[in-house]
């Protein structure tokens, strides 16, 4: 199936952000692809705290807090979660959401005089506006408190970011002086390699970040689904069919995984149209579908709703025809 030109600009709308960050960030979900009509398992939470508040469960950002410091989630997985909370000029708070919890949570935040959180918090503000000014507070930050994870690793994001290597690799290295099995540091370095073209050590470093992270690393997942499905797309360019076939089902496996992961997080929307555009590529058009169906459920207000909705039609006379 030809797929249709409106479809391409969303498909590299979204790949430009994604390659700002493949931040997918990031549940240990093991269910497959929901069959059309069957919605997901999930409840519904609202997150009460400082007004635009970032909100991460299980270290995955689901927003910020409106201007009445609240935050409505309908997509949380069951189980035992852990809902991160920070607010400029505010201490960051971590508290576990327990598996049966629905409705208001409440999480207080205190006001914080701590030098080097706060230089953490304005570089983190500024990594998307200004990363001179970004890489000077993530240092200040540094200084201040040596032992700061978190800077060093937003630092070698933001250089990674940049495209400076050197600069990044640096960084990681003082990061894993203070935490040696980091999976952030192994997914950022597996990202920095497959910019640069080396695929297989790409590879090699998300699967480790995989691995460090104990299976929850969606961004790591993300990184290797887009490994393999521009393998695919070069095989079948270069008539390896085989190898095109073998290629995109791993994509769609690590796509899979990653979206499960993220379980409804914002992150998840690019990864549905790349998961449904490889299954159409395999011509697994009723699997396509379902992926499509799923995406509704979870974003019905997106603005690519309505392409999602014109795709299903599409494929739908596909199968039709299979039939």
């Amino acid at each position: 199936m030809k797929v249709p030109d409106c479809r391409h600009q969303i498909v590299h709308n979204r790949v430009l952000v994604l390659a700002a960050a493949i931040c997918i960030a990031v549940t240990s979900m093991s269910a497959q692809v929901k069959k059309p009509g069957v919605a997901p398992a999930t409840r519904s939470i609202t997150v009460v705290s400082e007004p635009n508040a970032i909100v991460w469960i299980d270290n995955i950002k689901y927003g910020k807090t409106a201007g009445n410091g609240r935050l409505a989630i309908s997509t949380i997985a069951p189980g035992r979660r852990v809902i991160r909370v920070r607010a400029d000029g505010f201490k960051e708070i971590s508290k576990t959401l327990l598996p049966n919890q629905r409705g208001d949570i409440e999480i207080p935040l205190a006001r914080t005089t701590d030098e080097a959180e706060l230089a953490y918090q304005q570089a983190e503000a500024l990594a998307t506006t200004n990363r001179e000014k970004a890489a000077e507070a993530y240092r200040k930050a540094m200084h201040l408190r040596p032992q700061f994870l978190e800077a060093h690793i937003g630092l070698a994001r933001l250089y990674s970011e940049a495209g400076d290597s050197e600069k990044s690799e640096a960084a990681l290295k003082a990061a894993r002086r203070l935490k040696p099995a980091s999976p952030e540091a192994s997914v950022i370095e597996g990202r920095t390699l497959k910019d640069s073209g080396e695929d297989e050590r790409a590879v090699m470093l998300f699967k480790r970040a995989i691995t460090q992270s104990g299976g929850f690393q969606p961004e790591a997942h993300t990184g290797l689904g887009l490994i393999y499905k521009e393998r695919a797309e070069r095989a079948g360019t270069s008539g390896d069919y085989d190898g095109e076939a073998a290629n995109y089902t791993e994509a769609a496996r690590h796509f899979t995984t990653a979206i499960k992961q993220l379980s409804g997080a914002p992150d998840a929307i690019v990864l549905y149209q790349f998961l449904g555009l490889v299954y159409e590529q395999q011509k697994k058009y009723k699997e396509a579908i379902a992926v499509y169906k799923e995406f509704l459920r979870f974003f019905p207000d997106s603005p690519e709703s309505v392409a999602f909705e014109s795709f299903i039609v599409q494929l739908q006379k596909q199968v039709n025809a299979q039939n």
